[in-house]
């Protein structure tokens, strides 16, 4: 995974595009998320390039951060008058890397077990924009549907956004709580003296997007 970018750390969960937080919405199955399918040839959609894009994770424990990345394996985002209106992002959840950009080290192996993402059962992590809200022409407030381990929550978060060219720049940060998708490995709501033994539940994501026609 050459050509990315460098930025802060999490030891826990990554994501896609857009979020907040309000209630749970739980698919039934417990599947994995669905394959995102684009509008390719539309002119209203933005391909996002997979070569540009990336989210960076930062999660911690109480010995400090630990920060990493995972790549997107396809997206779109809807593009009306110059103005974000919806979009698609799929994440791959077997491209789990640390900040040196290693993947088979202790720490990216057990992120990827049954104790974190469970990859081997849900390879696909998805985010849907249902709604955006634009503070001026660059600040957006983005709310959507994020999908990680077959567990959906609506989230919300700030992003600033570029259209120009035919190119579409999207920087974002979102701080989450892992525990919301089922990940309570080392948490202390779920488990008592832990000590120096725990991890933070909230695991933060810049995610970075150049999207083009």
């Amino acid at each position: 995974m050459n050509n990315k970018l460098s930025i802060t750390y999490l030891i826990l969960i990554i994501a896609p595009l857009f979020f907040g937080c309000r209630g749970p919405v739980k698919n039934k199955n417990n599947a994995s998320a669905s394959p995102v399918s684009l509008h390719i040839g539309n002119g209203k959609y933005f391909i996002i390039d997979t070569k540009e894009s990336v989210v960076v994770w930062t999660g911690s424990s109480v010995h400090g951060p630990h920060i990493g990345y995972i790549y997107i394996s396809k997206g779109e985002l809807m593009i009306e008058n110059s103005q974000l209106m919806g979009g698609t992002v799929e994440v791959d959840m077997s491209t789990i890397e640390g900040d040196d950009h290693r993947s088979d080290n202790n720490l990216i192996k057990h992120l990827k077990d049954s104790d974190f993402f469970d990859v081997k059962r849900f390879p696909l992590s998805t985010i849907s924009i249902t709604r955006v809200a634009s503070i001026n022409v660059e600040d957006k407030e983005i709310t959507g549907n994020l999908t990680i381990k077959g567990i959906t929550h609506p989230v919300t978060f700030p992003a600033k956004m570029e259209v120009k060219d035919g190119i579409v720049k999207a920087n974002g940060k979102l701080v989450i709580d892992r525990t919301d998708w089922g990940i309570h490995y080392k948490s202390g709501k779920f488990f008592d003296n832990l000590k120096d033994q725990a991890i933070s539940d909230s695991i933060e994501f810049h995610i970075m997007i150049v999207a083009k026609k």
